[in-house]
């Protein structure tokens, strides 16, 4: 995936990106439409400043006398204010448009990143999909503030000017126009490298943001090994090379302001020394300067919007690039009904499976089994044999490559996977809770569930018990990741969730291996009651969890190579489970 992309970035610098933004700016037309106008009227009623002052300079002392310049006078200040008036209501429609675009952008991002299939997120860091979030649609709001406006306001003042220009003077426009051609293929050919700067340090940008998030994420870690200062040089290598690439396009971007000065200030004195020697008019050549300083400075101004919407074609690109990965098709179950509800068959078929980014290693091959509704099934073997697969591929996390899996006789893609999901639960070893309170992590298992019904599941999860005894109760908060509880209380809250979650198959993966004797009791005790009238897959290393097991399937290495209850696997002479077991037992 990330080969597309970079494949992507070799195309150019195409403005079909920023076009596309527009597709968000559309439902807000209106507003954007009437801060166009004000924008315009704005730009354009600046315009009559030169042809103004230049009638003054004209119409010298007889028109003070006449009071032709007091009329002008007038004008002037009648110009201004209405000015101030149009840039107030432009400024505000255009924020107002920016700030609805950008929150719907946003939305839109985070709405297809959370759809997005397991296998994008295996390719990806999760830091670099989380910069496009917050930084690149931060950058985006510039535009919309402040570059859209500057494009058009200097575009009319470059074309207004232009035929303003012409009208007071067609010798010295023609004369001006003559010198333009040379500034125009200069400016593209300093477009491009500055283009390619400003990717370029997108991508550093979104790496080294990348850094920041694994090492906070995983901080118990680094602080574990005492990586702190690996970590440090780490981030040091990658923002220096982020002021690198910044230093290289500030140094194309200065020269290229340092051309676009000289020249349009060479530009302006040839035209006052070609107005002076051809005889032109005072106030004409007055205006028609000041029209040229006007046409001028929008021409640099469009240097730097030019710079600025380069920055963004970047963002904008990788948002979009982001926004054609492919998602789940999944349905809002708190609107619709699940079409198709389960009695909890589950039946592998010969299922081969290997992971998208390690194709070369095939972690299922040939596995196949069944499990009857309200059936407990133990899959138990070494690490790496292939056990938690089975759970991603039972949650539809990953399609196999080969085979079929089905529930209650049906193909597993032909039901909807969010009905699936719906009516599947898991308990990992490794409990995930969000850093809100108690309440919201078991609330988390059913939408709109009541806090009668919070305090029931927690009841059944032994986990009410010290629930309680917290002064907040179910409105304490667990800190991140949960860091605030010990590892038997994350795990009866999880149990409460998926009690909550009330599924039709119930998974549990290695669910009790990391606690110790007093909570693995409590913990294994409300697992009983919630695999009850359950079809429930039970991953495991201790083989003391599953000897009540319905039927145990040992895997080794991607195959199944022995199944029956604990009293038949015993007693193969030789068996992996019996030399597993007695190993454990003997310890």
């Amino acid at each position: 995936m990330q080969t597309s992309i970079k494949d992507k970035d070799k195309r150019g610098t195409s403005l079909k990106p920023l076009f596309r933004l527009f597709h968000y700016v559309k439902p807000y037309w209106l507003e954007f439409g009437g801060g166009l106008l004000f924008l315009i009227l704005t730009s354009v009623s600046g315009l009559a400043f030169p042809k103004l002052l230049g009638e003054l300079i004209n119409g010298g002392k007889a028109a003070l006398d006449s009071g032709k310049n007091t009329h002008i006078g007038w004008w002037l200040l009648a110009i201004l204010v209405t000015q101030a008036i149009f840039s107030f209501f432009r400024v505000v429609l255009f924020v107002n448009v920016t700030e609805k675009t950008l929150a719907a952008l946003r939305q839109s991002v985070y709405n297809h990143l959370i759809k997005m299939p397991m296998r994008i997120f295996l390719q990806r860091r999760v830091g670099e999909l989380s910069s496009r979030i917050s930084s690149d649609i931060t950058l985006l709001q510039e535009i919309f503030n402040n570059t859209l406006a500057e494009l058009i306001r200097q575009l009319v003042v470059v074309i207004g000017g232009l035929v303003l220009l012409i009208m007071t003077s067609f010798q010295l426009t023609i004369f001006m126009l003559l010198l333009l051609p040379v500034m125009v293929i200069v400016s593209e050919i300093f477009g491009r490298f500055i283009s390619k700067y400003a990717m370029q340090v997108q991508d550093k940008v979104a790496e080294s943001n990348t850094i920041v998030e694994e090492t906070l994420q995983g901080i118990f870690s680094v602080k574990a090994f005492v990586s702190e200062f690996r970590e440090m040089k780490r981030y040091r290598e990658h923002t220096n090379e982020v002021a690198k690439l910044g230093m290289k396009g500030g140094t194309q971007r200065g020269f290229f302001t340092s051309f676009v000065i000289l020249g349009i200030f060479g530009t302006l004195v040839a035209v006052i020394w070609r107005g002076v020697t051809t005889g032109v008019a005072s106030g004409d050549l007055f205006s028609f300067l000041l029209y040229s300083v006007f046409v001028a400075t929008a021409i640099t101004g469009l240097a730097e919007v030019f710079t600025a919407l380069q920055k963004s074609i970047g963002a904008t690109k990788h948002l979009f690039d982001l926004l054609e990965e492919p998602v789940e098709p999944l349905t809002d179950l708190s609107t619709v009904a699940p079409q198709h509800l389960l009695r909890g068959a589950i039946s592998f078929k010969d299922i081969h499976f290997h992971y998208p980014s390690r194709a070369d290693i095939k972690v299922l091959q040939g596995v196949s089994f069944e499990a009857a509704p309200r059936q407990k099934v133990a899959i138990v073997g070494s690490s790496g044999a292939g056990k938690s697969t089975i759970v991603s591929l039972l949650l539809r996390l990953y399609d196999p490559i080969g085979g079929e899996i089905s529930f209650d006789g049906r193909k597993g893609t032909d039901i909807p996977l969010s009905d699936l999901r719906m009516q599947v639960a898991v308990v990992p070893q490794d409990v995930f809770l969000f850093g809100g309170t108690i309440g919201e992590n078991i609330g988390y298992g059913r939408n709109g569930a009541t806090t009668e019904e919070i305090i029931a599941a927690a009841e059944k999860a032994n986990a009410w018990e010290f629930i309680k005894r917290f002064p907040l109760g179910l409105d304490t908060v667990v800190g991140e990741r949960g860091i605030q509880l010990s590892g038997g209380q994350r795990q009866r809250i999880a149990i409460a969730r998926a009690v909550l979650k009330a599924p039709r198959i119930l998974i549990l993966d290695e669910a009790t291996s990391a606690l110790d004797s007093e909570s693995e009791k409590l913990v294994q005790d409300a697992l009983d009651k919630l695999m009850e009238g359950r079809t429930s897959i039970v991953i495991a290393h201790r083989l003391a969890t599953v000897r009540q097991a319905d039927k145990i399937i040992v895997i080794d290495k991607g195959r199944i190579v022995e199944e029956g209850t604990h009293q038949e696997l015993i007693g193969v002479h030789g068996g992996l489970y019996k030399n597993l077991s007695e190993m454990q037992f003997l310890n």
